[in-house]
């Protein structure tokens, strides 16, 4: 089983299940936790970050539906290879997705995304 360094921030305005969930997908793509590597079960990796094991259960399944993780039933949560993630998906839009779930979190709503998505593409184009 897999020794995550997770560390939550408190202080953050980034939910704290949003903050684990990219930690993990960043150890996943980076390949920090190889591809078939067992992840801390529900309870335990609860126990360790001190959160709620339903914020654990929910970012299990975010990220077993974004194709990070699978389950295998009566063993547990496994690491995915990020390559064949990769190839199911658009390159980009899972870290596009994220980001729009991290605006919503901060309050911004759909118009307000839309423009600021909107002002930093033409701040890009300056440069």
């Amino acid at each position: 089983m897999a020794q995550l360094a997770l560390r939550v921030n408190l202080e953050s305005e980034v939910p704290i299940y949003v903050q684990v969930k990219n930690q993990i997908r960043l150890a996943i793509d980076n390949s920090t936790l190889k591809a078939g590597t067992q992840l801390p079960t529900v309870r335990q990796l609860a126990i360790d970050l001190g959160i709620n094991a339903n914020t654990v259960s929910r970012i299990y399944a975010d990220l077993e539906r974004e194709g990070y993780v699978a389950r295998r039933r009566g063993i547990g949560m496994f690491a995915v290879d990020p390559r064949k993630k990769a190839e199911r998906e658009i390159p980009g839009r899972a870290q596009l997705t994220e980001t729009i779930r991290q605006l919503k979190a901060l309050g911004y709503r759909k118009r307000q995304i839309i423009e600021l998505t909107a002002e930093v593409l033409k701040e890009m184009e300056d440069e």
